[in-house]
């Protein structure tokens, strides 16, 4: 089962800005709070983006540990 918690307290603001980045990255209009009219395909760009974005930090912090 999925949880919706943030496992860093504090953290929901920072993650909130970061959807919106995303979103904006992608063209995607997010509103704060609910956004029931996205269709599929744009909560999953959305979704995908901050993957990526999450992915890409992973990479470049391993490559400055080298």
């Amino acid at each position: 089962m999925a949880s919706n918690k943030n496992l860093v307290p504090g953290a929901k603001a920072a993650l909130e800005q970061f959807k919106m980045e995303a979103a904006s990255e992608v063209g995607v209009n997010l509103t704060n709070g609910y956004n029931g009219e996205l269709t599929s395909r744009q909560a999953g760009s959305v979704g995908g983006q901050m993957v990526k974005k999450m992915i890409e930090k992973y990479e470049n912090d391993i490559q400055g540990r080298k």
